[in-house]
C-alpha cells in the first residue's frame, strides 16, 4: 500500500521528477517519505516521517538537483511506526544499494537475525532494510546489481514491489522486481522509469509495461527494458497503452480529489454504459469475449469476491443478478473467503470486483476460487491489472483514475458494470424479455442528467445544511432494504472512513432486533428509501425510529418517507434496480461535508491507503 517510484534520465533534474511522481501517489500511503539519488557514484538519501510536503521542504536547498538517476516512495507503516529512521529509502551498511518496498517480508525476522549474527547493525524497524542489506551483500560479493537482487528475493517469502538502486559498470542502474503489489515501467524518449500507478509515467509515456509476479526488470539508460524471472529466465512483457490524460488526474478546480470525483460520476456513467447499450436488441455487448450466449448460459451460480466499497457493489450485483437473470449469488468478504474451506458448486463462475484490481485478499480469493474449477470473470477499473490479466473475462468500469482514498465514482462504476452484466446475463438466458431489455437499457440511458440534478447548487447545499446540523451527533445508524441495503453500508463506510465518527449500516428490518436500543436524540437515522414494492415497510421502519425519539434523514424518492423525516434529500424517481446509483450520491456528499466542517483531510483519511496489497 506503499508508493513506489523510479527513474534514470538522459537530464538532471530526477529529484523533481521523482516528487511529481510521488505526489500522484501519496494516496497509497502518506505517513512519511524519501528519496535515493544517484550523484558521482554516491548515494544521497533524503526522508522525512509526515507528509510529502515534508520531504519537498528538505530538498528545497537544491543540493541534490543535478542528480539524474533515483528512486522515491511514500509510506504506509506496516513494521515500526512512522520515523525517520523507518522512512524508505533504506541502504545497506555501506550504501552501496538503496532500496524501497511495498509489501510484506514474511521471514524478515529470521533473515534479520541471521544478518545481525554475522554483524550487520540495523537503523531501522522495517522488513525493508533487511532486503537492503541481503543485495549490498550480495553486490559486496561481486554480483551485479540485477543478480544480487535475484539471489536475495530467492530468500524472502512475502509479498513486495521493490527498487534497488545502484552505481553499475556504464552508469546509474535501476532493478525493480514484483510478487503481488502492481509495478510498472516504460521507456520514453527522456528516460527509463517505474511507479506502482501509471499515474505516474503518463506524463513520460502512454507505453507501459506491466510487470507480473516474479518478473525481475533491468533499467539502463540506452538499453531495453530487460525481464527476467527470479531464476534469471529472460521473458518478454507486452507494452500496453494508456489512454488516461495526466490531467484527469488533477483536482481542477475542486478543493478535493473526493468532491471531484463525486461530481464525475455522470461522466462515469456515461462511459461505462453507452457504448454497449444495444437499445434495438434490449441488450448489452461488452465487447470482449467471454460473455456470449452460450457462456452464460453455462453458468449455474455465482461467487462474488470482493473488500470494502467494492464488496457493497458485489451485493448490489448479487440483487440485480438473482432479479434480472434468475442466478443464484453468493457474496462474501475475500479476506475470509479462502478460510473458510469454501465449497463451489458445479458451473460456478467467480466474479472478483476491485477498483485498483491489485487488492491482495480479492486476487487470491479469485486464484482459490480457479483451483477449485470456477470459471472466472472481473469488474475493474485498471487496464493491465493483475486481476485483469488472470481473469477470462472482464468488465472494464473506464472510470478514470480515482485518487480519493475513499472510493467514490469507482464504486458507481461498479455498480453499472454489475446492472450490465446483469441484463446481459437475463438476455443471454432469455429470463428478460425484448421488451424487458429495452426498458431497463433506456432506463440507464435517462439515469445521467438525474445524477447531475443531485450534484446542482441547491442539492449540494442541502446537503451540506444536514452535514452542519448533524456534525455534532454521537452517532449515525443508516437504514435501507432490498437493494438499497448495501447504500446504508456504503453511507456508513463513508463517514467512518473520511469524519471519523462511529457509524453503522443496517437491513431496516433488522433494526428492531437490536440497534434500536442505541435510538435517542443524540443518534442520526439516514433512512433510504426509493418508491417500490419496499417503500411502505421502510416508512414503518422510520415510524418506529421516531416514535422513540431518533433524528431522521430520509433520502431517496419515497415522497412519504420525506414527508415523515426532520431532513431529506429527494432522490429523482427512476428504477428501483437503478436507485442505488441514484441514492449513494447525497450519502457521499454527507459524508464530504461532514470531514469537510471538521477540518479534516479528505483525501488522506488516517491509517487508510487505497490499494491494499497486503493481507
Amino acid at each position: 500500500m506503499c508508493g513506489v517510484v523510479g527513474a534514470i534520465q538522459r537530464g538532471g533534474g530526477v529529484v523533481e521528477t521523482l516528487l511529481q511522481g510521488l505526489r500522484l501517489l501519496e494516496y497509497r500511503g502518506y505517513d512519511s517519505a524519501g528519496v535515493a539519488v544517484l550523484e558521482a557514484g554516491a548515494i544521497s538519501i533524503r526522508r522525512k516521517a509526515g507528509r510529502l510536503e515534508r520531504l519537498e521542504h528538505s530538498l528545497s536547498d537544491g543540493t541534490l538537483s543535478g542528480a539524474r538517476a533515483g528512486i522515491g516512495h511514500t509510506r504506509w507503516a506496516t513494521h515500526g511506526p512512522p520515523s525517520d529512521e523507518n522512512a524508505h529509502p533504506h541502504t545497506d551498511a555501506e550504501g552501496r544499494v538503496a532500496l524501497v518496498h511495498n509489501g510484506v517480508i514474511e521471514n524478515w525476522a529470521e533473515l534479520r537475525a541471521e544478518l545481525e549474527a554475522a554483524g550487520v547493525r540495523f537503523a531501522s524497524d522495517t522488513d525493508t532494510e533487511v532486503l537492503a542489506h541481503l543485495v549490498g551483500r550480495e553486490v559486496a560479493r561481486g554480483r551485479e546489481l540485477p543478480d544480487a537482487v535475484r539471489a536475495s528475493l530467492a530468500r524472502v517469502r512475502g509479498y513486495y514491489a521493490i527498487a534497488a538502486l545502484a552505481q553499475g559498470e556504464r552508469g546509474p542502474r535501476i532493478v525493480c522486481a514484483r510478487s503481488g503489489p502492481p509495478l510498472a515501467v516504460a521507456a520514453g524518449p527522456d528516460g527509463v522509469y517505474l511507479a506502482s500507478d501509471v499515474l505516474a509515467l503518463i506524463a513520460h509515456t502512454r507505453d507501459v509495461v506491466f510487470l507480473e509476479d516474479g518478473d525481475v526488470c533491468e533499467l539502463e539508460l540506452g538499453r531495453p527494458l530487460r525481464v527476467t524471472r527470479i531464476d534469471g529466465t529472460v521473458v518478454d512483457r507486452p507494452t500496453r497503452r494508456v489512454e488516461w490524460d495526466p490531467e484527469s488526474a488533477g483536482k481542477g478546480s475542486f478543493p478535493h480529489y473526493m468532491l471531484k470525483e463525486i461530481h464525475e460520476q455522470p461522466d462515469v456513467l456515461a462511459r461505462t454504459a453507452f457504448d454497449r447499450l444495444r437499445l434495438d436488441k434490449g441488450d448489452v455487448d461488452f465487447g470482449v469475449p467471454g460473455f456470449g450466449d452460450h457462456e452464460l448460459r453455462a453458468i449455474d451460480r455465482i461467487q462474488v469476491v470482493a473488500c470494502g466499497t467494492a464488496l457493497h457493489a458485489g451485493w448490489i450485483a448479487r440483487y440485480l443478478i438473482e432479479g434480472l437473470a434468475r442466478i443464484p449469488v453468493d457474496v462474501d468478504y475475500a479476506s475470509e473467503f479462502r478460510y473458510r474451506d469454501p465449497v463451489l458448486a458445479h458451473n460456478t463462475l467467480a466474479l472478483a470486483i476491485s477498483q485498483s484490481g491489485e487488492t491482495a485478499d480479492t486476487l487470491a480469493a479469485l486464484r482459490l476460487a480457479k483451483t477449485l474449477g470456477a470459471r472466472t470473470a472481473a469488474i475493474c477499473n485498471v487496464v493491465g491489472s493483475t486481476l485483469v490479466r488472470e481473469s477470462q473475462a472482464t468488465i472494464l468500469t473506464h472510470a478514470g483514475p480515482e485518487i480519493g482514498v475513499a472510493s467514490t465514482k469507482a464504486f458507481v462504476a461498479q455498480v453499472v458494470a454489475a446492472f450490465l452484466f446483469a441484463v446481459r446475463l437475463g438476455r443471454a438466458r432469455g429470463v428478460l424479455s425484448l421488451a424487458q431489455g429495452k426498458e431497463l437499457v433506456s432506463e440507464l440511458r435517462l439515469l445521467r442528467p438525474k445524477m447531475e440534478s443531485l450534484l446542482g447548487e441547491r442539492a449540494v447545499s442541502e446537503v451540506r445544511d444536514i452535514a452542519q446540523k448533524n456534525r455534532s451527533q454521537r452517532g449515525f445508524l443508516f437504514l435501507g432494504r432490498g437493494i438499497n441495503y448495501p447504500i446504508a453500508l456504503e453511507g456508513a463506510l463513508k463517514l467512518k472512513e473520511i469524519s471519523y465518527v462511529h457509524a453503522e449500516g443496517y437491513p431496516a428490518g433488522e433494526m428492531k432486533h437490536g440497534p434500536i436500543a442505541l435510538i435517542d436524540p443524540e443518534m442520526s437515522i439516514l433512512v433510504v428509501n426509493s418508491a417500490g414494492p419496499l417503500a411502505e415497510k421502510v416508512r414503518s421502519n422510520l415510524e418506529q425510529v421516531r416514535a422513540r425519539g431518533g433524528h431522521v434523514i430520509a433520502i431517496g424518492s419515497d415522497r412519504e418517507s420525506i414527508a415523515q423525516s426532520d431532513e431529506h434529500v429527494l432522490v429523482p424517481e427512476c428504477s428501483e434496480w437503478l436507485s442505488p446509483i441514484l441514492n449513494v450520491i447525497p450519502l457521499q456528499l454527507v459524508a464530504y461535508h461532514m470531514a469537510d466542517l471538521k477540518g479534516l483531510d479528505i483525501d488522506k483519511p488516517r491509517n487508510l491507503a487505497k490499494s491494499v496489497t497486503v493481507e
